[in-house]
Protein backbone atom coordinates (compact mmCIF):
# COMPACT_ATOMS: atom_id res chain seq x y z
CA UNK A 1 0.00 0.00 0.00
CA UNK A 2 1.43 3.26 -0.41
CA UNK A 3 0.61 6.77 0.26
CA UNK A 4 2.80 8.48 -2.10
CA UNK A 5 5.67 9.46 0.20
CA UNK A 6 5.98 5.83 2.00
CA UNK A 7 4.49 2.72 1.69
CA UNK A 8 2.80 0.32 4.87
CA UNK A 9 3.13 -3.32 5.74
CA UNK A 10 2.06 -4.85 8.54
CA UNK A 11 5.65 -6.35 8.73
CA UNK A 12 8.80 -5.57 7.02
CA UNK A 13 11.59 -8.25 7.31
CA UNK A 14 15.21 -7.23 7.33
CA UNK A 15 17.33 -10.16 5.95
CA UNK A 16 16.25 -12.60 3.63
CA UNK A 17 18.46 -15.76 5.26
CA UNK A 18 16.69 -18.93 6.79
CA UNK A 19 15.07 -17.58 9.57
CA UNK A 20 14.09 -14.32 7.80
CA UNK A 21 12.44 -16.04 5.13
CA UNK A 22 10.60 -18.72 7.23
CA UNK A 23 8.95 -15.40 9.27
CA UNK A 24 7.95 -14.07 6.02
CA UNK A 25 6.21 -17.09 5.10
CA UNK A 26 4.33 -17.62 8.50
CA UNK A 27 3.12 -14.37 8.68
CA UNK A 28 2.11 -13.74 4.87
CA UNK A 29 0.03 -17.24 5.16
CA UNK A 30 -2.30 -15.51 7.95
CA UNK A 31 -2.70 -13.31 5.46
CA UNK A 32 -0.82 -10.47 6.31
CA UNK A 33 1.43 -7.88 4.30
CA UNK A 34 4.87 -8.78 4.19
CA UNK A 35 7.82 -7.11 3.03
CA UNK A 36 11.08 -9.04 2.78
CA UNK A 37 14.06 -6.46 2.50
CA UNK A 38 17.24 -8.15 1.58
CA UNK A 39 20.72 -6.40 0.69
CA UNK A 40 22.06 -9.24 -1.11
CA UNK A 41 21.17 -10.50 -4.45
CA UNK A 42 19.86 -14.14 -4.54
CA UNK A 43 21.55 -16.85 -4.85
CA UNK A 44 24.28 -15.71 -2.32
CA UNK A 45 27.22 -17.80 -0.26
CA UNK A 46 26.64 -18.54 3.53
CA UNK A 47 27.98 -20.92 6.08
CA UNK A 48 26.06 -22.75 8.40
CA UNK A 49 25.52 -25.99 5.73
CA UNK A 50 24.54 -28.86 8.36
CA UNK A 51 20.63 -28.84 9.17
CA UNK A 52 18.77 -30.30 12.15
CA UNK A 53 15.62 -32.57 11.55
CA UNK A 54 13.07 -30.53 13.28
CA UNK A 55 13.79 -27.62 10.61
CA UNK A 56 13.17 -29.88 7.74
CA UNK A 57 10.43 -31.96 9.30
CA UNK A 58 8.77 -29.50 10.92
CA UNK A 59 8.99 -26.02 10.97
CA UNK A 60 9.67 -26.51 6.85
CA UNK A 61 6.86 -28.72 6.86
CA UNK A 62 4.72 -25.65 8.39
CA UNK A 63 5.70 -23.73 5.81
CA UNK A 64 5.43 -25.48 3.09
CA UNK A 65 8.85 -26.12 2.03
CA UNK A 66 10.02 -29.00 2.67
CA UNK A 67 8.93 -30.74 -0.20
CA UNK A 68 10.63 -28.47 -2.34
CA UNK A 69 13.56 -29.46 0.03
CA UNK A 70 13.23 -33.05 -0.74
CA UNK A 71 13.35 -32.55 -4.05
CA UNK A 72 16.69 -30.63 -4.17
CA UNK A 73 18.97 -33.65 -3.77
CA UNK A 74 20.51 -32.69 -1.11
CA UNK A 75 22.81 -35.15 0.98
CA UNK A 76 20.61 -36.72 3.62
CA UNK A 77 22.42 -36.57 7.33
CA UNK A 78 21.18 -39.28 9.38
CA UNK A 79 23.17 -38.08 12.53
CA UNK A 80 26.74 -36.90 13.75
CA UNK A 81 29.98 -38.82 13.37
CA UNK A 82 32.41 -37.70 16.16
CA UNK A 83 36.27 -38.22 17.34
CA UNK A 84 35.82 -36.28 20.68
CA UNK A 85 36.38 -37.23 23.75
CA UNK A 86 38.67 -39.14 25.75
CA UNK A 87 38.70 -42.64 23.58
CA UNK A 88 40.01 -42.46 20.24
CA UNK A 89 37.15 -44.33 18.45
CA UNK A 90 35.12 -42.46 16.62
CA UNK A 91 31.60 -42.68 17.76
CA UNK A 92 28.25 -41.23 16.30
CA UNK A 93 25.33 -40.23 17.19
CA UNK A 94 22.02 -40.97 15.09
CA UNK A 95 18.58 -39.10 15.16
CA UNK A 96 16.97 -42.30 15.12
CA UNK A 97 17.82 -42.63 19.17
CA UNK A 98 14.54 -40.34 19.66
CA UNK A 99 10.93 -42.55 18.99
CA UNK A 100 9.89 -38.82 17.82
CA UNK A 101 11.85 -38.78 14.99
CA UNK A 102 12.37 -42.34 13.99
CA UNK A 103 10.89 -43.82 10.56
CA UNK A 104 10.98 -41.09 7.44
CA UNK A 105 11.57 -37.97 9.75
CA UNK A 106 15.02 -39.61 10.87
CA UNK A 107 17.30 -37.77 8.60
CA UNK A 108 18.14 -34.40 7.65
CA UNK A 109 19.92 -32.92 4.90
CA UNK A 110 23.98 -31.31 4.55
CA UNK A 111 23.04 -28.07 2.21
CA UNK A 112 24.67 -25.60 0.35
CA UNK A 113 23.60 -22.47 1.76
CA UNK A 114 22.86 -20.62 -1.66
CA UNK A 115 20.38 -23.63 -2.92
CA UNK A 116 19.01 -23.52 0.23
CA UNK A 117 18.11 -19.85 1.21
CA UNK A 118 16.81 -20.12 -2.65
CA UNK A 119 14.55 -22.22 -1.88
CA UNK A 120 13.15 -20.56 1.05
CA UNK A 121 13.03 -16.97 -0.27
CA UNK A 122 11.30 -18.33 -3.03
CA UNK A 123 8.80 -20.49 -0.80
CA UNK A 124 7.99 -17.14 1.06
CA UNK A 125 7.33 -15.30 -2.22
CA UNK A 126 5.04 -18.05 -3.25
CA UNK A 127 3.52 -17.84 0.30
CA UNK A 128 2.75 -14.23 -0.53
CA UNK A 129 5.38 -12.49 0.81
CA UNK A 130 6.97 -9.15 -1.70
CA UNK A 131 10.74 -9.42 -1.55
CA UNK A 132 12.96 -6.82 -2.91
CA UNK A 133 16.40 -7.84 -3.30
CA UNK A 134 19.79 -5.48 -2.95
CA UNK A 135 17.86 -3.46 -0.83
CA UNK A 136 19.97 -2.15 2.24
CA UNK A 137 17.98 -1.16 5.23
CA UNK A 138 19.62 2.35 6.30
CA UNK A 139 17.72 2.67 9.88
CA UNK A 140 14.43 2.64 11.53
CA UNK A 141 11.61 4.86 11.97
CA UNK A 142 10.79 5.33 15.74
CA UNK A 143 7.98 7.73 17.43
CA UNK A 144 7.82 7.86 21.24
CA UNK A 145 9.84 4.42 21.65
CA UNK A 146 8.09 2.61 19.24
CA UNK A 147 9.90 1.12 15.65
CA UNK A 148 7.21 2.17 13.17
CA UNK A 149 9.15 1.17 10.17
CA UNK A 150 12.71 1.33 8.14
CA UNK A 151 14.52 3.31 5.47
CA UNK A 152 16.37 1.65 2.91
CA UNK A 153 18.11 2.26 -0.13
CA UNK A 154 17.59 0.12 -3.73
CA UNK A 155 20.75 -1.07 -6.14
CA UNK A 156 20.22 2.38 -7.35
CA UNK A 157 20.86 4.14 -4.25
CA UNK A 158 17.73 5.56 -4.32
CA UNK A 159 16.20 5.95 -0.91
CA UNK A 160 13.03 4.49 0.59
CA UNK A 161 10.86 4.95 3.69
CA UNK A 162 8.65 1.58 4.80
CA UNK A 163 6.11 2.32 7.47
CA UNK A 164 5.09 -1.22 9.41
CA UNK A 165 3.49 -2.61 12.27
CA UNK A 166 6.37 -4.42 13.03
CA UNK A 167 9.90 -4.60 11.81
CA UNK A 168 11.67 -7.88 12.42
CA UNK A 169 15.60 -8.03 12.33
CA UNK A 170 16.61 -10.92 10.53
CA UNK A 171 20.20 -9.60 9.57
CA UNK A 172 22.54 -11.95 11.25
CA UNK A 173 25.26 -11.70 13.33
CA UNK A 174 27.16 -8.52 11.32
CA UNK A 175 24.59 -6.21 11.33
CA UNK A 176 24.08 -3.21 13.54
CA UNK A 177 19.63 -2.96 13.24
CA UNK A 178 19.67 -4.73 16.26
CA UNK A 179 20.97 -1.61 18.82
CA UNK A 180 17.74 0.18 18.12
CA UNK A 181 15.85 -2.65 20.50
CA UNK A 182 18.23 -1.23 23.70
CA UNK A 183 20.66 -3.46 25.63
CA UNK A 184 23.89 -4.78 25.01
CA UNK A 185 25.42 -7.94 23.44
CA UNK A 186 27.08 -10.25 26.05
CA UNK A 187 29.58 -11.94 24.36
CA UNK A 188 30.77 -15.52 25.90
CA UNK A 189 33.96 -15.88 27.38
CA UNK A 190 33.94 -19.73 26.81
CA UNK A 191 32.97 -19.87 23.29
CA UNK A 192 35.38 -17.14 21.68
CA UNK A 193 36.81 -19.07 18.72
CA UNK A 194 38.19 -18.41 14.88
CA UNK A 195 36.62 -20.72 12.55
CA UNK A 196 39.19 -20.89 8.94
CA UNK A 197 37.61 -22.72 6.29
CA UNK A 198 37.54 -24.07 2.83
CA UNK A 199 35.95 -26.30 0.16
CA UNK A 200 37.73 -29.64 -1.16
CA UNK A 201 37.01 -32.18 -4.41
CA UNK A 202 37.13 -35.58 -3.76
CA UNK A 203 37.42 -36.10 0.14
CA UNK A 204 36.47 -39.81 1.22
CA UNK A 205 33.36 -40.91 3.03
CA UNK A 206 32.56 -42.38 6.33
CA UNK A 207 31.30 -45.71 5.51
CA UNK A 208 27.06 -46.61 4.82
CA UNK A 209 24.54 -46.03 6.12
CA UNK A 210 26.54 -42.90 7.97
CA UNK A 211 28.08 -41.12 4.50
CA UNK A 212 26.41 -38.57 4.65
CA UNK A 213 27.13 -37.25 8.65
CA UNK A 214 28.71 -34.22 9.60
CA UNK A 215 31.89 -35.69 10.93
CA UNK A 216 33.48 -33.38 13.88
CA UNK A 217 37.50 -33.77 14.74
CA UNK A 218 38.69 -32.65 18.28
CA UNK A 219 42.53 -32.05 17.82
CA UNK A 220 44.97 -30.21 19.85
CA UNK A 221 44.63 -26.79 18.55
CA UNK A 222 40.56 -27.01 18.43
CA UNK A 223 38.23 -29.06 16.48
CA UNK A 224 37.29 -29.40 12.43
CA UNK A 225 34.26 -30.14 10.83
CA UNK A 226 33.83 -32.21 7.64
CA UNK A 227 30.30 -32.12 5.82
CA UNK A 228 29.60 -33.83 2.67
CA UNK A 229 27.95 -31.39 0.67
CA UNK A 230 27.33 -33.66 -2.34
CA UNK A 231 29.19 -37.14 -3.43
CA UNK A 232 32.33 -35.03 -4.16
CA UNK A 233 31.98 -31.82 -2.40
CA UNK A 234 33.09 -31.31 1.24
CA UNK A 235 32.75 -28.41 3.31
CA UNK A 236 35.68 -28.39 5.39
CA UNK A 237 36.45 -25.87 8.70
CA UNK A 238 38.98 -25.98 11.20
CA UNK A 239 37.76 -23.61 14.66
CA UNK A 240 40.71 -22.61 17.18
CA UNK A 241 40.61 -20.29 19.80
CA UNK A 242 41.11 -16.65 19.13
CA UNK A 243 44.55 -16.60 21.12
CA UNK A 244 45.52 -18.12 18.63
CA UNK A 245 44.84 -16.39 15.65
CA UNK A 246 48.59 -16.40 14.10
CA UNK A 247 47.56 -19.76 13.20
CA UNK A 248 44.57 -18.12 10.54
CA UNK A 249 46.93 -15.00 9.30
CA UNK A 250 48.90 -14.97 6.24
CA UNK A 251 48.07 -17.21 3.68
CA UNK A 252 44.67 -18.73 4.40
CA UNK A 253 45.44 -21.89 2.31
CA UNK A 254 48.81 -22.73 3.66
CA UNK A 255 47.27 -22.12 7.40
CA UNK A 256 44.42 -24.51 6.43
CA UNK A 257 46.69 -27.15 5.23
CA UNK A 258 48.69 -26.43 8.62
CA UNK A 259 45.86 -27.26 10.38
CA UNK A 260 44.44 -30.28 8.65
CA UNK A 261 48.33 -31.73 8.81
CA UNK A 262 47.35 -31.44 12.87
CA UNK A 263 44.31 -33.68 12.75
CA UNK A 264 45.34 -37.16 11.67
CA UNK A 265 41.78 -38.07 11.23
CA UNK A 266 41.06 -35.42 8.98
CA UNK A 267 44.12 -35.17 6.94
CA UNK A 268 43.60 -39.26 6.04
CA UNK A 269 39.96 -38.15 4.26
CA UNK A 270 41.50 -36.05 2.35
CA UNK A 271 44.50 -37.73 1.58
CA UNK A 272 42.91 -37.95 -2.37
CA UNK A 273 41.15 -34.72 -2.03
CA UNK A 274 42.09 -31.13 -3.80
CA UNK A 275 40.62 -27.88 -2.77
CA UNK A 276 38.17 -25.80 -4.53
CA UNK A 277 40.06 -22.80 -6.21
CA UNK A 278 37.14 -21.58 -8.48
CA UNK A 279 33.97 -19.69 -7.92
CA UNK A 280 32.15 -18.76 -4.15
CA UNK A 281 33.94 -22.32 -2.95
CA UNK A 282 36.94 -20.90 -4.36
CA UNK A 283 37.69 -18.93 -1.37
CA UNK A 284 39.26 -20.00 2.03
CA UNK A 285 37.71 -17.66 4.60
CA UNK A 286 37.71 -17.02 8.71
CA UNK A 287 34.51 -16.51 10.28
CA UNK A 288 34.91 -15.03 14.13
CA UNK A 289 32.66 -17.67 15.81
CA UNK A 290 32.24 -15.76 19.23
CA UNK A 291 29.06 -16.67 20.97
CA UNK A 292 26.73 -14.09 22.07
CA UNK A 293 23.53 -13.28 23.27
CA UNK A 294 21.77 -9.94 23.59
CA UNK A 295 20.31 -8.50 26.96
CA UNK A 296 17.01 -7.41 25.16
CA UNK A 297 15.28 -9.13 22.25
CA UNK A 298 12.07 -7.11 21.58
CA UNK A 299 10.88 -3.49 21.89
CA UNK A 300 7.50 -2.44 20.80
CA UNK A 301 7.37 -2.62 17.18
CA UNK A 302 10.41 -4.78 16.29
CA UNK A 303 11.81 -7.88 17.23
CA UNK A 304 15.57 -10.07 16.47
CA UNK A 305 15.31 -13.29 15.68
CA UNK A 306 18.46 -15.74 14.69
CA UNK A 307 21.94 -14.54 14.82
CA UNK A 308 20.59 -10.65 15.46
CA UNK A 309 19.80 -12.19 18.79
CA UNK A 310 21.78 -14.71 19.81
CA UNK A 311 24.84 -16.98 18.23
CA UNK A 312 26.31 -19.97 19.65
CA UNK A 313 29.27 -22.86 18.64
CA UNK A 314 28.15 -24.44 15.87
CA UNK A 315 29.25 -27.63 16.33
CA UNK A 316 25.90 -29.16 17.06
CA UNK A 317 25.01 -27.57 14.27
CA UNK A 318 22.52 -25.34 15.86
CA UNK A 319 22.41 -22.60 13.79
CA UNK A 320 19.90 -22.53 11.11
CA UNK A 321 17.53 -24.39 13.73
CA UNK A 322 17.82 -21.46 15.87
CA UNK A 323 16.97 -18.92 13.44
CA UNK A 324 14.16 -20.72 12.02
CA UNK A 325 12.86 -22.10 15.35
CA UNK A 326 13.25 -18.25 16.67
CA UNK A 327 11.14 -17.12 13.70
CA UNK A 328 8.24 -19.50 14.56
CA UNK A 329 8.27 -18.07 18.06
CA UNK A 330 8.39 -14.61 16.98
CA UNK A 331 5.75 -14.92 13.79
CA UNK A 332 3.39 -17.00 16.14
CA UNK A 333 3.30 -13.08 18.28
CA UNK A 334 3.41 -11.15 15.48
CA UNK A 335 -0.10 -13.43 14.29
CA UNK A 336 -1.67 -13.56 17.54
CA UNK A 337 -1.34 -9.33 18.28
CA UNK A 338 -2.05 -8.57 14.66
CA UNK A 339 -5.30 -10.80 15.08
CA UNK A 340 -6.05 -9.10 18.80
CA UNK A 341 -5.99 -12.09 20.65
CA UNK A 342 -3.03 -11.75 22.50
CA UNK A 343 -1.44 -8.41 24.06
CA UNK A 344 2.07 -7.59 22.57
CA UNK A 345 3.40 -7.19 26.18
CA UNK A 346 2.40 -11.26 26.92
CA UNK A 347 3.30 -12.38 22.79
CA UNK A 348 6.59 -11.19 22.65
CA UNK A 349 7.66 -12.09 26.56
CA UNK A 350 6.50 -15.90 25.70
CA UNK A 351 8.80 -15.43 22.40
CA UNK A 352 12.01 -14.20 24.45
CA UNK A 353 11.34 -16.38 27.37
CA UNK A 354 11.25 -19.05 24.75
CA UNK A 355 13.66 -18.39 22.54
CA UNK A 356 16.50 -17.57 25.49
CA UNK A 357 15.72 -21.09 27.02
CA UNK A 358 16.32 -23.28 23.68
CA UNK A 359 19.65 -21.10 23.30
CA UNK A 360 20.55 -22.22 26.77
CA UNK A 361 19.54 -25.72 26.51
CA UNK A 362 22.29 -25.55 23.51
CA UNK A 363 24.47 -23.35 25.45
CA UNK A 364 24.77 -25.68 28.36
CA UNK A 365 24.92 -28.71 26.10
CA UNK A 366 27.87 -27.28 24.32
CA UNK A 367 29.80 -26.79 27.97
CA UNK A 368 29.21 -30.41 28.47
CA UNK A 369 30.07 -31.61 25.26
CA UNK A 370 33.29 -29.60 25.71
CA UNK A 371 34.40 -30.41 28.67
CA UNK A 372 34.33 -34.17 28.48
CA UNK A 373 37.11 -34.00 26.16
CA UNK A 374 40.38 -34.86 27.24
CA UNK A 375 43.92 -33.09 25.76
CA UNK A 376 46.42 -32.29 28.93
CA UNK A 377 48.58 -31.31 26.58
CA UNK A 378 46.17 -28.98 24.47
CA UNK A 379 46.36 -25.49 25.58
CA UNK A 380 42.78 -25.33 23.72
CA UNK A 381 41.05 -28.18 25.60
CA UNK A 382 42.37 -27.15 29.31
CA UNK A 383 41.11 -23.93 28.85
CA UNK A 384 37.74 -25.24 28.10
CA UNK A 385 37.66 -27.12 31.68
CA UNK A 386 34.86 -25.29 33.34
CA UNK A 387 33.77 -27.46 35.32
CA UNK A 388 36.37 -27.22 37.49
CA UNK A 389 37.25 -24.19 38.35
CA UNK A 390 35.81 -21.13 36.69
CA UNK A 391 33.54 -19.25 38.54
CA UNK A 392 33.29 -16.09 36.59
CA UNK A 393 32.19 -18.25 33.36
CA UNK A 394 29.11 -19.70 35.65
CA UNK A 395 27.85 -16.61 36.85
CA UNK A 396 28.15 -15.24 33.37
CA UNK A 397 25.99 -18.26 32.21
CA UNK A 398 23.46 -18.17 35.70
CA UNK A 399 22.97 -14.53 34.27
CA UNK A 400 22.51 -15.49 30.66
CA UNK A 401 19.86 -17.62 31.69
CA UNK A 402 18.16 -15.71 34.76
CA UNK A 403 14.65 -15.38 34.68
CA UNK A 404 14.29 -18.16 32.55
CA UNK A 405 11.79 -19.43 35.29
CA UNK A 406 11.50 -23.30 34.00
CA UNK A 407 13.01 -26.41 36.51
CA UNK A 408 15.48 -26.84 33.97
CA UNK A 409 17.75 -23.50 34.52
CA UNK A 410 17.35 -22.84 38.37
CA UNK A 411 20.91 -21.96 38.59
CA UNK A 412 21.20 -20.65 42.21
CA UNK A 413 24.72 -20.07 42.47
CA UNK A 414 28.16 -21.21 40.46
CA UNK A 415 28.83 -23.92 42.84
CA UNK A 416 25.24 -25.95 42.30
CA UNK A 417 25.45 -25.25 38.56
CA UNK A 418 29.37 -25.92 38.10
CA UNK A 419 28.17 -29.90 40.03
CA UNK A 420 25.40 -30.33 37.61
CA UNK A 421 28.24 -29.40 34.83
CA UNK A 422 30.60 -31.91 36.02
CA UNK A 423 27.66 -34.47 36.43
CA UNK A 424 26.13 -34.22 32.79
CA UNK A 425 29.70 -33.85 31.31
CA UNK A 426 30.37 -37.26 32.96
CA UNK A 427 26.99 -39.13 31.97
CA UNK A 428 27.67 -37.90 28.48
CA UNK A 429 31.19 -39.16 28.51
CA UNK A 430 29.97 -42.58 30.25
CA UNK A 431 26.67 -42.84 27.18
CA UNK A 432 29.54 -42.72 24.82
CA UNK A 433 32.03 -44.92 26.16
CA UNK A 434 29.32 -47.58 26.06
CA UNK A 435 28.57 -46.92 22.81
CA UNK A 436 32.40 -47.52 21.25
CA UNK A 437 32.70 -50.49 23.64
CA UNK A 438 29.19 -52.14 22.95
CA UNK A 439 29.31 -50.83 19.40
CA UNK A 440 26.03 -50.36 20.46
CA UNK A 441 23.38 -49.27 17.11
CA UNK A 442 20.46 -48.10 18.70
CA UNK A 443 22.13 -45.39 20.20
CA UNK A 444 20.18 -45.88 23.64
CA UNK A 445 23.06 -45.16 26.12
CA UNK A 446 23.55 -42.07 24.05
CA UNK A 447 19.63 -41.35 24.57
CA UNK A 448 19.85 -41.83 28.32
CA UNK A 449 21.90 -39.06 28.51
CA UNK A 450 19.74 -36.15 30.06
CA UNK A 451 21.74 -33.38 27.96
CA UNK A 452 21.06 -34.69 24.66
CA UNK A 453 17.51 -35.07 25.62
CA UNK A 454 16.71 -31.80 26.78
CA UNK A 455 18.63 -30.67 23.31
CA UNK A 456 16.43 -32.38 21.16
CA UNK A 457 13.25 -31.90 23.16
CA UNK A 458 12.25 -28.53 22.03
CA UNK A 459 12.98 -29.37 17.99
CA UNK A 460 11.19 -32.71 18.32
CA UNK A 461 7.72 -31.67 19.51
CA UNK A 462 7.93 -28.52 16.76
CA UNK A 463 8.16 -31.56 14.40
CA UNK A 464 5.39 -33.54 16.19
CA UNK A 465 2.99 -30.65 15.48
CA UNK A 466 3.62 -29.84 12.03
CA UNK A 467 2.95 -33.14 11.10
CA UNK A 468 0.21 -33.80 13.21
CA UNK A 469 -0.99 -30.57 13.39
CA UNK A 470 -4.29 -30.21 15.44
CA UNK A 471 -4.43 -33.71 16.27
CA UNK A 472 -1.09 -33.25 18.25
CA UNK A 473 -3.34 -31.38 20.96
CA UNK A 474 -2.63 -28.91 22.93
CA UNK A 475 0.82 -28.10 24.47
CA UNK A 476 1.59 -27.29 28.24
CA UNK A 477 3.26 -23.99 29.03
CA UNK A 478 7.28 -23.88 29.15
CA UNK A 479 6.83 -21.25 32.17
CA UNK A 480 4.30 -20.67 34.45
CA UNK A 481 1.16 -18.26 33.26
CA UNK A 482 2.91 -18.63 30.00
CA UNK A 483 0.92 -19.93 26.59
CA UNK A 484 0.99 -22.71 24.03
CA UNK A 485 0.69 -23.42 20.43
CA UNK A 486 -2.56 -23.37 18.56
CA UNK A 487 -3.23 -26.01 16.50
CA UNK A 488 -1.81 -24.93 13.64
CA UNK A 489 1.15 -23.79 15.50
CA UNK A 490 0.56 -20.46 13.58
CA UNK A 491 0.08 -18.22 17.05
CA UNK A 492 -0.51 -18.78 20.83
CA UNK A 493 -3.34 -19.35 22.70
CA UNK A 494 -4.01 -19.20 26.24
CA UNK A 495 -3.29 -22.89 27.90
CA UNK A 496 -6.85 -24.76 28.49
CA UNK A 497 -7.39 -24.64 31.93
CA UNK A 498 -7.10 -27.61 34.66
Amino acid sequence: MSTGKHEEFDVVVVGGGPGGSTLAALVAMQGHRVLVLEKESFPRYQIGESLLPSTVHGICHLTGASDALAEAGFTQKRGGTFRWGANPEPWTFAFSVSQKTAGSTSHAYQVERMKFDQILLDNARRKGAEVREQSTVTGVVEDEGRVGGVTYTDADGTGHQVLARYVVDASGNTGGLHKHVGGTREYSEFFRSLALFGYFEGGKRLPAPNSGNILSAAFGSGWFWYIPLSDTLTSVGAVVRREDAEKVQGNPEAALLSLIDECPLIKEHLSDATRVTTGEYGKVRVRKDYSYTNSRFWKPGMVLIGDAACFVDPVFSSGVHLATYSALLAARSINSVLAGTIDEATAFTEFEARYRREYSVFYEFLISFYDMHVDEESYFWSAKKVTMSAEPELESFVELVAGISSPEFDLRDAESASLRFQKRSSEFSDAVDELVRTNERSMTPLFRSSIVSQAMQQGSQEQTRALLGADAGLDTPVVTGGLVPSEDGLSWTLPEAD
